[in-house]
């Protein structure tokens, strides 16, 4: 369904889309065509074609969850992919329409600090992860995580031990006590 993500950063989470989402598309689609009159005879043609090209753009759809990134990528002829930094991420903001709640789906916008789309609107919005309020949640824990220093820098060997963890601690520790040390075999400054 969608591609392996080529971060730098080990992979938390893959977002899985709804079997139902193509039809969603399909629907809303041809919705819209039949409203206007311009589009009615076109719905036509969109309900026969519709579902070949919708299914191409589901098979583009990517959600990955990262230690330190949200990174999604979609699109078919015009592909997008974009990279949000965990803290960056001011809120997902849950959406569901009377169509996405006939069909059981739901879907998000990601809302971050200083984005540039505009007041209202998101940066990223995706319809249709399977399970989306609870791969919400796992990025809001991810990101309070990286915020409280939890996650660990990239290339270090021991995943248990948060950055500042007891390591860190002793090291800093050891190289306060060699400057003062240092500092006590120096003639006094004067």
């Amino acid at each position: 369904m969608a591609e392996a993500s080529a971060s730098r950063y080990r992979v938390l989470r893959e977002a899985s889309f709804d079997e139902k989402l193509p039809s969603y598309y399909l629907l809303s689609g041809v919705i819209v065509l039949v409203v206007t009159i311009v589009g009615a005879p076109l719905a036509v043609v969109y309900f026969v074609v519709g579902r070949l090209l919708i299914q191409k753009y589901i098979d583009r759809l990517a959600c990955t969850l990262t230690e330190r990134t949200l990174e999604i990528k979609k699109g078919w002829l015009n592909r997008v992919e974009s990279t949000v930094p965990l803290e960056k991420i001011t809120d997902l903001q849950m959406i569901q329409g009377p169509l996405m709640r006939l069909f059981g789906l739901h879907g998000f916008k990601v809302e971050t600090a200083g984005q540039s789309a505009g007041p209202g609107a998101s940066l990223v919005s995706l319809i249709g992860i399977v399970d989306a309020p609870a791969f919400r949640e796992a990025v809001l824990e991810q990101r309070d995580e990286l915020a409280e220093g939890r996650v660990l820098a990239r290339g270090r060997s021991d995943a248990s031990e948060d950055a500042a963890g007891p390591t860190a601690t002793a090291l800093l520790a050891e190289i306060r006590d060699s400057l003062r040390r240092i500092e006590g075999r120096l003639p006094p400054a004067g």
